[in-house]
């Protein structure tokens, strides 16, 4: 990393120096200095404040969620079923805001205002549920008097907590998907020779500072929280959202801020407009009869999903200007416009095979329970908070990219005499396999220590201590690493090389919209165990009583769905066929500009399908 940073303050200030050696040249040889407003924007003075932005808000945003459960149960007065349910819709809306942020950002606002807004919002969402912990009224009164029954929320004070939620995930929606490609923008400069290598140390400082900071939030703020209390464990994410927009817009007059472009929905609409108007024109003959751009290679729709082809068919001579544009957008397409739709409808079916293992990974209530109900101690007066135990995924994850990457791939290569390498959809099936595997072993974990736990005559006191050692959970926190690590980079790198390039900001959004599909689901099936698995002499699987429930069944049901997930994943990869084998590295580093005017996609896009997933 420092040799990175090393390179990164070289470049920068090559760029600079050339940059302003530029503007000399076309100021006035007797000028002493070079006029503010001239000055360039952009390059190293502005990642410290990109960087701070996203990673203050990671630490606020993450360290919120792991003992969340227990503040919903304990001064909140909810059964686990209804705390989890609400988490499940919390994690929903902010995975799913963020596609929103950006198709906003892209269209209207621009990134810098679409990530300040976003950091306004996310303190006052901090703020407000720092408030329910600070106002006593806020919540429900603690249960004092022997024998009466403890009062729940009422109706303005759900309303008030559910109010922080949604603050926090409009705020993420807004700079989540753009922090990013706003760095990149300011260190993206395509006439530099180095610019490549700027933008991967630039990445990997991004990166990096996003690892750190989730695995601040998953100790220091929740030691906070165990150790001082809600309203300290509270008041810090707020304090660092503060200080989160302090800095992004303290260096708003560095900035390069890209006007915005025009949306890829609307053009997903109109081919399907169009194509549904001219659905009973018969195919040309002529291949000059269907409507493309100027300078395109792609001149001609290809056959799969033959029926959006009709949305570029030109009726009349009339309908084209001169120069090439379609008269009206919404009664003639390009054959671009109908592959780009084309290109996202087949990637659907994989795309769908990811939410399982979505939906394994967010489960947080129950390893919470299981761990507060464990021994936690790693020395005699020292043990991890329960809400911590998250932090094993994101360092099995970040251990296993590292092997994977630097000592596994090499060693393959250098055995074989030949370069090894997983392709995207291979890791994406050994995502879903380790996934299934997890939740075995989460179940076979449950299952040891609810025995133990009925043993030492604890099953209606949920609130007592096992005889029986939390380390236990890493085993399953680390599978759910792994397969996170093998899933979503391989998804992300199959939906970059099979989506064209004028399409990476939907490629970059699909991984967070089946986290909120997942979300939303895992709520269905939680619910729907809860109301078939308990009567009236019967505890239901998911209780709040850990002890009384059977934690173990609804594991061994999640592993039982991925198993038959798998099964869909094969069916979906043999449909799908053949798939595209390019650079990733590469292709992301020429799509982190988005704002720049890209390339037509061309014939050779289409037919380099060669190599197989």
């Amino acid at each position: 990393m420092e040799q990175e940073m090393t390179e990164l303050l070289s470049l920068d200030q090559s760029i600079k120096m050339e940059d302003s050696e530029q503007q000399q040249k076309q100021t006035s040889p007797h000028s002493s200095s070079i006029p503010i407003k001239s000055r360039p924007k952009g390059g190293l003075i502005t990642m410290p404040f990109i960087i701070a932005n996203e990673a203050l808000e990671k630490v606020a945003s993450y360290g919120l969620l792991p003992n969340m459960t227990f503040y919903l149960m304990k001064d909140y007065r909810m059964e686990v079923t209804t705390a989890q349910n609400l988490l499940f819709f919390w994690s929903a809306a902010t995975n799913f805001l963020p596609l929103v942020g950006a198709f906003v950002a892209d269209s209207y606002l621009g990134r810098f205002l679409a990530i300040g807004l976003g950091s306004i919002f996310s303190f006052l969402g901090t703020t407000v549920l720092w408030l329910t912990a600070m106002i006593p009224k806020a919540r429900p009164p603690p249960c004092n008097q022997v024998g009466q029954a403890c009062k729940s929320a009422t109706a303005s004070q759900f309303m008030l907590l559910v109010f922080s939620f949604l603050l926090m995930s409009i705020g993420a929606g807004g700079i989540r998907p753009c922090s990013l490609a706003f760095g990149a923008n300011q260190f993206d400069k395509r006439d530099n020779p180095n610019n490549q290598r700027v933008l991967e140390s630039f990445f990997a400082w991004y990166y990096t500072s996003s690892i750190v900071s989730v695995l601040i939030a998953l100790t220091g703020i929740v030691y906070l929280q165990d150790k001082m209390g809600w309203k300290i464990g509270f008041g810090v994410p707020a304090i660092l959202m503060f200080l989160s927009a302090l800095f992004f817009f303290l260096a708003s007059p560095f900035y390069i801020k890209h006007k915005v472009k025009s949306n890829l929905f609307s053009s997903f609409i109109q081919v399907i407009v169009v194509a549904y108007k001219n659905r009973k024109l018969p195919y040309p003959i002529q291949n000059s009869d269907y409507h493309h751009k100027n300078g395109s290679e792609l001149q001609v729709p290809t056959e799969k999903l033959r029926f959006l082809n009709k949305a570029c068919i030109i009726k009349s001579p009339e309908d084209v200007k001169p120069n090439g544009v379609a008269v009206n957008s919404w009664n003639l397409c390009t054959v671009e416009q109908v592959e780009e739709l084309k290109a996202l409808i087949r990637v659907m079916p994989l795309w769908s095979t990811g939410i399982m293992i979505s939906i394994n990974l967010s489960q947080s209530s129950f390893p919470l329970l299981q761990a507060q109900s464990m021994d936690r101690h790693l020395t005699k007066n020292f043990q991890i908070p329960a809400g911590s135990f998250g932090m094993f995924l994101m360092i099995a994850l970040t251990i296993w990219v590292f092997l994977y990457d630097r000592v596994m791939l090499p060693l393959a290569s250098k055995i074989r005499g030949r370069p090894v390498r997983l392709t995207p959809i291979v890791r994406m099936g050994i995502g879903i396999f380790v996934s299934c595997m997890s939740m075995l072993v989460s179940g076979i974990v449950e299952h040891v220590r609810r025995r133990r736990a009925i043993n030492q005559g604890l099953l209606n006191n949920p609130d007592g201590l096992v005889e029986m050692s939390a380390m236990w959970l890493i085993l399953q926190n680390s599978l759910n690493g792994i397969a996170e690590a093998f899933s979503a980079i391989g998804q992300t790198e199959f939906y970059y090389s099979e989506l064209p390039r004028s399409m990476s900001s939907l490629a970059s959004a699909l991984l967070g919209l089946g986290m909120a599909v997942a979300n939303l689901l895992a709520s269905v099936i939680l619910s729907a165990v809860d109301k078939h698995t308990k009567g009236e002499e019967k505890e239901s699987w998911v209780s709040s009583s850990i002890n009384k429930g059977h934690y173990e069944y609804y594991y061994w049901l999640l592993a039982i769905m991925t198993a038959f997930n798998m099964l869909y994943f094969m069916v979906c990869k043999w449909a799908y066929g053949p798939c595209v084998d390019i650079d990733i590295t590469k292709r992301m580093l020429e799509v982190s500009d988005d704002d720049l005017p890209h390339e037509n996609m061309s014939r050779r896009d289409l037919n380099s399908r060669q190599a197989s997933c």
